[in-house]
């Protein structure tokens, strides 16, 4: 199928999307967060899109929107064909249905994008941070992120190094 038979498909079942976004790249499909987990499920589920490999699911911190973007890149083996869904939650106070156990993948992925986003994933069955300590402070791919100048104590920057010098 072609991006835009797959768009048309997926409209029939959750509807029209916030934005088609169609390119050189694969094509995406942008729907309001409380159609999430119906999109996934269509996109897996029915037999003619069979998109059972989600190649990643990542967040996009959009600041001048106002939001967060998150983004899944899915692949059907079946069909050979690709797909982006996504959707947009506000900077604060982030959340989103699990699709976990859409794609049992997600659950890494979704932990990841909860940790360095602060996006949190509704029935989500082990949702806590996976790059970071439980008692870090923040999300640092949030682009207002401010890294502390410490940890427990433990200094976040190191000391430049002096520049060697080249014989000549």
């Amino acid at each position: 199928m072609t991006p835009v038979e797959i768009k048309d498909r997926l409209v029939q079942v959750v509807g029209e999307p916030v934005e088609w976004q169609a390119g050189p790249a694969d094509a995406a499909f942008v729907v309001a967060p409380e159609k999430w987990y119906a999109a996934a499920l269509a996109l897996r589920d029915l037999p003619e899109l069979d998109f059972a490999f989600l190649r990643t699911l990542c967040g996009v911190d959009r600041p001048a929107a106002n939001c967060i973007e998150v983004v899944a890149h899915l692949f059907s083996y079946k069909h050979k064909h690709a797909f982006v869904l996504k959707t947009r939650v506000g900077r604060q106070a982030p959340r989103l249905a699990t699709v976990s156990s859409v794609w049992p993948a997600a659950n890494w992925h979704e932990r990841e994008t909860y940790d360095l986003f602060g996006v949190s994933f509704d029935g989500h069955p082990d949702l806590r941070r996976l790059l970071l300590p439980e008692d870090w402070v923040g999300h640092p791919l949030c682009k207002d992120y401010q890294e502390p100048p410490s940890y427990q104590g433990i200094p976040m920057m190191r000391p430049a190094r002096p520049a060697m010098e080249t014989k000549g």
